[in-house]
C-alpha cells in the first residue's frame, strides 16, 4: 500500500514539475512579446516632400515589379 502511495506522490510531483516548466515557458514567451526590440521606429513622413508621382510612374513600377506574374 505504501508503494502505491509513493508512486502516486511521485506522479503528482512529476505533473507539478511539468506544469511549472510550462508556466515558465509561457512567462518567457509573454515577456519576449512585451519587451521592446531596441529597434528605433523610423518615420517616413515627409520623405517624398515635393516629389510628384504620376500615373505613368506607377504603371512603370507595376510593370517592373509584376513583369513575371499575370495581374
Amino acid at each position: 500500500m505504501k508503494q502505491a502511495e509513493a508512486k502516486n506522490t511521485f506522479n503528482l510531483l512529476h505533473k507539478i514539475e511539468t506544469i511549472e516548466k510550462e508556466i515558465l515557458d509561457l512567462k518567457l514567451s509573454v515577456l519576449k512579446r512585451l519587451t521592446p526590440t531596441g529597434k528605433k521606429i523610423v518615420s517616413l513622413k515627409g520623405i517624398l516632400k515635393g516629389v510628384n508621382i504620376t500615373e505613368k510612374d506607377i504603371n512603370s513600377v507595376r510593370k517592373s515589379l509584376y513583369s513575371k506574374t499575370a495581374i
